[in-house]
């Protein structure tokens, strides 16, 4: 298989929005670094998976003024990212599918699609509730962010395994055209 050769053939749209999530994705990742720190080693995803008021208050504590301001930026950044992923995983999912006419096929895909878009909800949700956890972070929003965080990255994992699996089951190259 020729990975080159599959890459070129992917349409403009499918490279334009990979592009951006990647783009985005490594803005995220440097706006990330000054929130790693020993209560954060993970830094926004320490945040989002903090499920106690206890644990995001060390968090943002260890942050300092400076590393609020940073973790603000992230959150809205991420804002940007959202529809990005979403888009580009439904654009990704249309292409894998462009051959695969079969009534299970088209249903593995729908759900597939479904898992993306809950998984957008959900991020957006936790940045929503995340935003509104820095002064002072409350027990409920910082397990409702934990769980959206949960349902996101739940929804990411099953819908790019779909994906691997429809890619797998394929028993010939994706027929380009």
């Amino acid at each position: 298989m020729d990975w080159a050769k599959e890459l070129a053939a992917l349409p403009r749209g499918l490279k334009a929005s990979l592009i951006a999530v990647l783009v985005l994705l490594g803005t995220l990742l440097l706006v990330n670094q000054p929130l790693q720190t020993g209560s954060a080693p993970q830094g926004i995803v320490s945040f989002q998976m903090a499920g106690t008021a206890e644990q995001a208050h060390a968090i943002v504590r260890s942050w300092r003024p400076e590393g609020v301001v940073w973790a603000q930026m992230s959150l809205w950044l991420d804002f940007l990212f959202i529809p990005a992923y979403v888009l580009a995983l439904v654009q990704l999912t249309r292409h894998l599918m462009r051959d695969r006419p079969g009534v299970r096929e088209r249903m593995v895909a729908r759900w597939i699609r479904a898992l993306f878009l809950a998984a957008g909800l959900s991020d957006a949700t936790e940045n929503i509730l995340l935003l509104n956890n820095f002064n002072p972070p409350t027990d409920v929003i910082s397990l409702s962010a934990t769980i959206c965080a949960l349902v996101k990255f739940t929804g990411l994992t099953l819908g790019i395994a779909g994906l691997v699996i429809i890619r797998a089951a394929r028993r010939h190259p994706l027929a380009h055209g």
